[in-house]
C-alpha cells in the first residue's frame, strides 16, 4: 500500500493529526482532522471510514504514532508523513 497511489485513485480517507489550530492553518482539501491525543478516544468513529486510511501531520511524527497504534486494531492505515507532502500528490493527481 503505498500512498501516492492511495491517493491517485481517491481510495483513501485522509486523516490529520495535527492540533486543531494547525488544521485551521492549513490542510489538505477533504481531510478530517482528529489530532493525535484524541486518536485513542474515537477508534470506532475511525472504524467507520473508509479505508485505507491516510495519515498525516506537520512532519511525518505524530501522524506515524497514530499508524502504529490504529494498526493494532485492524485498521489499514499508512503514514502519509508531511500534510504538506500529501497535499502536493493529491494536487499532481487532480
Amino acid at each position: 500500500m503505498n500512498t501516492e497511489s492511495l491517493i491517485k485513485e481517491k481510495n483513501a480517507t485522509i486523516i490529520d493529526v495535527r492540533t486543531s489550530a494547525e488544521y485551521q492553518g492549513g490542510h489538505v482539501a477533504g481531510s478530517v482532522n482528529i489530532p493525535l491525543q484524541e486518536i485513542a478516544n474515537r477508534v470506532d468513529e475511525i472504524k467507520s471510514f473508509h479505508s485505507p486510511l491516510v495519515l498525516c501531520c506537520a512532519s511525518g511524527n505524530r501522524s506515524g504514532q497514530a499508524t502504529q497504534f490504529l494498526t493494532q486494531f485492524g485498521i489499514e492505515c499508512v503514514n502519509g508523513g508531511s500534510w504538506l507532502d500529501v497535499n502536493y500528490l493529491q494536487s499532481k493527481n487532480n
